[in-house]
């Protein structure tokens, strides 16, 4: 079989077609390469931006809004104290970025004016918290990006 530009063609082309398939089947099969969405349901959360926009809005309308602060034992987040605490209702999301088997929710049950966020559920570096809370039929939305 003679060597000439075409057949150097044609054996360019499969060299190169091999490679590529050869990285989408790796990237495709190996669990290393797995890298997730933010959550799941990215579609139903994204129509439902708007009530979290009037949520953050409501929030940051009120006097003193939540705040946090990292102690000893955890993160203990703050209720604004001119509220009851028995109609504070909702959940508090910890989102971890960097893995999302350390993502958790906890539901807001208050004895005080205090939430305490144990520090044994907290790995040190970057978290992101969503407190969505109810009191008194409205809704509030707190957000924040904290290191610990």
């Amino acid at each position: 079989m003679k060597f000439n530009w075409g057949t150097g063609i044609v054996l360019a082309f499969i060299g190169f077609i091999s490679f590529i398939m050869y990285f989408i089947i790796t990237m495709n099969t190996d669990s290393k390469y797995d890298h997730d969405l933010v959550t799941e349901d990215y579609y139903k959360q994204e129509l439902e931006f708007q009530n979290d926009i009037d949520k953050q809005k409501n929030g940051n309308a009120l006097e003193t809004n939540i705040t946090w602060k990292k102690t000893e034992k955890g993160i203990v987040i703050t209720f604004p104290k001119t509220f009851k605490v028995e109609n504070i209702t909702g959940k508090v999301f910890l989102y971890r970025p960097s893995n999302k088997q350390f993502d958790f929710d906890t539901a807001i049950s208050l004895s005080n004016h205090n939430l305490l966020i144990p520090d044994k559920r907290l790995l040190d570096g970057r978290w992101n918290i969503k407190v969505d809370w109810q009191y008194n039929g409205k809704s509030y939305l707190y957000k924040k990006e904290i290191v610990y």
